[in-house]
């Protein structure tokens, strides 16, 4: 299977070039999108019948990552002022009750941290796993899921023969997939072909 990605700056754009693929004989299956805008994403599932592609769950990295800051937020929280307990005399015998303030702080950022990580990681955001296992290289993947955030619209189109991703790139391009480079500086086209190991 070969999938083309591509980004789109206006909702408009991408609803044409969903609503073009599909009267060129895409499948509603075979094609998805997503944007930051739950409305608007709403709206053009409702428009075109094609369902808004969701992200791979995080899974325990998400956890693990959002530990790691919360533990390192706890401690730039704490460590500070236990520092200041030792620098000022007067204030020298409140340093074991700071080491405690900064032991607290850690495990309580440690376990905020984590809990955010797995609440962010169970909602199938991940757009880069996603992109990575359709066969996109990881500079790509991260690039696509960064013009994501920053208020693109997503398109993918799935082509499950391989015989019709160039059709599929050229109808993207022709209702507006930008390139990489108007989105965040430097790189290659937005829109691009890539095989799926495994079909």
């Amino acid at each position: 299977m070969e999938s083309v990605v591509a980004l789109f700056r206006e909702p408009r754009q991408a609803q044409a070039a969903l609503e073009a693929l599909q009267s060129r004989g895409f499948g509603r299956e075979h094609l998805g999108f997503s944007l930051a805008d739950t409305v608007i994403e709403r709206d053009i599932a409702q428009a075109t019948g094609i369902s808004p592609e969701a992200g791979e769950p995080g899974g325990s990295a998400s956890v693990m990552r959002g530990a790691f800051l919360g533990l390192v937020g706890g401690l730039a929280l704490t460590v500070p002022i236990w520092l200041l307990f030792l620098i000022i005399p007067d204030t020298r015998i409140y340093s074991d009750g700071g080491l405690t303030s900064m032991l607290f702080g850690a495990l309580g950022g440690l376990g905020i941290g984590g809990l955010f990580g797995a609440l962010t990681g169970s909602d199938h955001g991940d757009y880069v796993k996603l992109l990575r296992r359709m066969g996109v290289p990881a500079a790509h993947a991260e690039r696509f899921a960064n013009g994501l955030k920053s208020g693109n619209v997503l398109v993918i189109a799935r082509d499950p023969a391989g015989t019709r991703a160039d059709e599929a790139l050229r109808l993207m391009r022709q209702h507006g997939a930008v390139r990489l480079e108007d989105v965040h500086g430097g790189g290659r086209l937005q829109s691009e072909r890539s095989g799926q190991d495994g079909h």
